[in-house]
């Protein structure tokens, strides 16, 4: 296990085991381990902008759209918002395997790898919710809420800023992941 990943581990025990916590959150449900991914997006994009050599895109990818009308939002229904943060990890994942194939910069490889196992993580979280499971369709073309971006700055930033918000949004209004106030 890698260390990363064992941090956000002992994040979640400790959580479990403070006191004074009238009922604690579920290990899955905690968002401080969102936020160690959110860092993890960070830190690839600043490796990202950094990079001298050998850190280009071989060609366009499809992303989700970042930008969030709370109203729009709300008015989802769940299964809605669901399927958007499950196809918007998809689209990530495959335009950061993309991104790994073409970067031959040792250093970002690696940012680039945890990236792509934290969204991984986050759709096992998604799964444990009990959120149907996502088929993703055979092509990006013509999903929509998406957008295109050529430069691989540009795909890291759209990572961080879809986990800052809508994966951030689904997670907190998850119902199993709704603290007991009683």
């Amino acid at each position: 296990m890698d260390f990363p990943r064992l941090f956000a581990l002992l994040l979640m025990v400790l959580e479990l085991t403070r006191p004074g916590l009238p009922s604690p959150l579920r290990p899955i449900c905690d968002l401080r381990v969102l936020n160690h991914f959110m860092k993890e997006a960070r830190d690839a994009e600043v490796a990202m902008k950094s990079c001298g050599e050998g850190c280009t895109m071989s060609e366009s990818v499809t992303v989700p759209q970042t930008r969030l009308d709370f109203d729009a939002w709300e008015k989802k229904n769940g299964l809605e918002q669901a399927e958007e943060v499950q196809c918007g990890l998809w689209l990530l994942q495959h335009g950061l395997s993309l991104l790994r194939t073409s970067v031959t910069n040792t250093a970002l490889q690696s940012h680039i790898d945890n990236c792509i196992r934290n969204l991984l993580s986050i759709n096992a979280v998604l799964r444990s919710l009990n959120i149907q499971e996502y088929t993703p369709p055979t092509s990006a073309t013509g999903l929509e809420a998406t957008w295109s971006v050529s430069s691989a700055t540009d795909l890291l930033q759209v990572h961080v800023n879809f986990l800052r918000g809508k994966v951030r949004l689904l997670l907190l209004d998850a119902q199993a992941c709704q603290q007991d106030v009683s």
